[in-house]
């Protein structure tokens, strides 16, 4: 029997997160497959494992991140060893204490498990501008806002 789905899913992309917010890029990387890929939320692409790390780590030393805030809103499988993971997420910057709206978005993590284990065979991060819906994207924000103290 493969790992449940949604609490493997669900610790695998806290564990993205949690690098992320460690400015880890070996441990954000750890957890896609030797042939993952990752969509950045501004559109830039990296394919494998050490392209991601490589990659992210030029993020952290370049820039103060701030720290992602998310939840995950289902998870599916798809056929015997694989799954699909849909979150929202946001961030409060660096030095900051309060969300950006601007930087919420919708991520999706497609993840195939690989030697009795999950990989995430690939990530994306889509702003959530929800143009044109201001009351939706406060509820967002408002909703991630929540989070910020878990």
């Amino acid at each position: 029997m493969e790992p449940d789905p949604r609490s493997s899913l669900t610790a695998l992309y806290e564990a993205v997160l949690d690098a992320w917010n460690a400015a880890d890029a070996d441990a954000f990387a750890a957890g896609f497959a030797d042939d993952g890929v990752i969509v950045g939320f501004d559109g830039s692409q990296h394919a494998g494992r050490a392209e991601i790390a490589k990659q992210i780590g030029l993020i952290f030393a370049d820039h103060r991140t701030g720290r992602y805030v998310g939840k995950v809103r289902d998870v599916r499988p798809v056929g015997e060893k694989g799954a699909i993971l849909r979150a929202v997420a946001g961030v409060v910057p660096a030095g900051q204490t309060d969300l950006n709206p601007q930087l919420n978005s919708v991520q999706s993590i497609t993840a195939e498990v690989r030697d009795g284990r999950w990989h995430i065979v690939h990530y994306q991060n889509t702003p959530a501008a929800l143009h044109g819906r201001p009351d939706l994207a406060d509820a967002l924000t408002n909703e991630l806002r929540a989070l910020r103290s878990i």
